[in-house]
């Protein structure tokens, strides 16, 4: 968990599989099947995300969905303020590439928590480097406000307002060790 301790949980385990499993049936309804869906997670938490959706999809639809991850941190608009990440003016490292084709697909981009949108703007920059997706859903465990960029997601786990000074920590079990939703 964060440094600082937690106000409240939001989430344990039991309620973020709950609502990963409502995703799924979205997801299964909103596309009337799974037919050319791929799941691609934003590296950190988003990758284990897709990861469970991608499980689910099959138990409820049989199919097989394509999944990957996307490590967006050279498309991001912050890198300057970031002292964690490279030099903003260095030139940008060669993109990994993704090992399925989302060329004409539907692509679920899945990422932990929403927030001002531009962890999702960079995504979809880095997405296009990648293919031309018939369309991009968008699909998050945690919606917390405060968006700065007209993005919105298509499938919502859980809408949490939030003050701007607030964090929404998501532990994944395959980074974290638990699994669970906390307001530091």
């Amino acid at each position: 968990m964060n440094e600082r301790p937690a106000k409240a949980v939001l989430m344990d385990e039991t309620a973020v599989n709950r609502a990963l499993f409502r995703i799924t049936h979205e997801i299964v309804e909103k596309n009337k099947g799974c037919d050319d869906l791929c799941l691609i997670g934003i590296h950190r938490r988003g990758v284990p995300i897709a990861g469970i959706l991608h499980e689910n999809l099959f138990a409820v639809d049989g199919t097989d969905v394509p999944t990957d991850a996307l490590d967006i941190t050279m498309y991001r608009d912050d890198l300057s303020e970031r002292p964690d990440l490279p030099d903003p003016h260095t030139p940008r490292v060669t993109d990994k590439p993704l090992s399925i084709d989302i060329q004409g697909k539907t692509v679920i981009l899945v990422d932990d928590v929403i927030y001002t949108g531009r962890t999702i703007r960079a995504a979809i920059e880095a997405l296009f480097r990648h293919g031309r997706p018939a369309s991009v859903q968008l699909a998050v465990l945690v919606d917390r406000g405060h968006r700065e960029l007209p993005i919105r997601p298509d499938y919502v786990g859980k809408n949490v307002p939030t003050a701007h000074e607030e964090i929404v920590d998501v532990h994944m079990t395959a980074i974290d060790g638990d699994t669970g939703v906390y307001l530091i």
